[in-house]
């Protein structure tokens, strides 16, 4: 969903045992680095045209069917890819985790991230949702048990305290619905995230997302056709372009590159590229929307982004 995941960004996620590079000739070696890093690049980039694009889909949709709508499409390219590799369903024991996945990351980040963008900007969205790295490893400490040091516990709590702190100050002084929105998107996406991971260390991740939204597809295709007679439609290119990007480009693509990349290269080294996420959609939001950004958003972004750098080198 992420986001975005998705909307949205995944850097929690754990790889399956046999997701690191092998090691062999200096050659070997280093032509799976190399396509690692560019899948995992191209990951992040698709992840970070998510909100631009939803601006773009809620100029032909209202935002629910832009999230029905999009969902049914993604799950409908998953289906057909899981066919294609005769992928075999998931052991009984698996639909529960699947179930999380596609609660938090098919259906909760995009939609309370697309209602929140009713209101808020891009630049401020990119800015609290930048969090969402160290959302996901917070709730995956604790759910997992494990005991991160305590530079990696200030550093989660200074990006929280930077977060709130810009919220509070766009907002003047008071928290926003469309901020509300936002932290809701962080704490559902975060623990499909974390639900994720676990179930990436037992099957290849990027049948954690196709399963998932095939998962969510009979609902969503109810839902599809509910609010489609319910929100008007008025199509235009650029509504149409950004519902196919967050659905083929975002929710699938990005997913699948995303995790084929990490598995090549790594968590820790994906994560350092997944850094540029948030700068990149305030990027994308002056140059596709024409927004001003506000000083505090480029440094907010900064400062949340060396926050989350500290939990990556203290975590390894």
């Amino acid at each position: 969903m992420s986001t975005q995941n998705s909307a949205t960004t995944p850097t929690a996620i754990a790889v399956t045992a046999t997701g690191s590079p092998r090691t062999g000739s200096a050659g070997a070696a280093a032509e799976p680095g190399t396509r690692g890093t560019l899948l995992a690049g191209l990951g992040v980039i698709s992840f970070s045209l998510t909100f631009p694009s939803t601006v773009w889909g809620l100029e032909s949709f209202g935002p629910w069917s832009l999230v029905a709508v999009r969902s049914t499409l993604a799950a409908l390219i998953a289906g057909a890819f899981l066919l294609a590799g005769r992928v075999p369903l998931p052991e009984r024991r698996h639909w529960a985790g699947l179930a999380v996945v596609a609660c938090g990351v098919v259906i909760g980040f995009p939609l309370l991230t697309t209602l929140a963008l009713q209101t808020s900007t891009t630049s401020h969205a990119a800015v609290v949702v930048g969090l969402l790295p160290l959302t996901t490893a917070t709730l995956a400490a604790v759910r997992t048990g494990r005991r991160p040091s305590r530079t990696f516990w200030i550093a989660a709590v200074s990006g929280a305290v930077v977060v709130l702190g810009f919220t509070l100050q766009q907002s003047g002084g008071a928290v926003s619905t469309g901020d509300l929105y936002l932290f809701g998107a962080l704490l559902v996406c975060a623990a499909g995230y974390t639900e994720g991971g676990r179930l990436a260390t037992l099957m290849p991740g990027w049948q954690v997302i196709g399963w998932a939204l095939v998962l969510c597809l009979p609902l969503m295709v109810v839902a599809s056709a509910v609010t489609l007679s319910i929100e008007p439609v008025h199509l235009t290119a650029h509504g149409v372009i950004g519902l196919v990007w967050v659905a083929a480009g975002s929710t699938f693509f990005g997913l699948y590159v995303w995790y084929r990349g990490m598995a090549a290269i790594g968590i820790p080294k994906a994560s350092q590229l997944q850094l540029a996420q948030p700068l990149l959609t305030l990027f994308w939001s002056v140059f596709l929307l024409g927004e001003t950004l506000p000083i505090a958003a480029p440094v907010a972004a900064v400062a949340v982004l060396v926050c989350i750098a500290v939990t990556q080198r203290a975590k390894s």
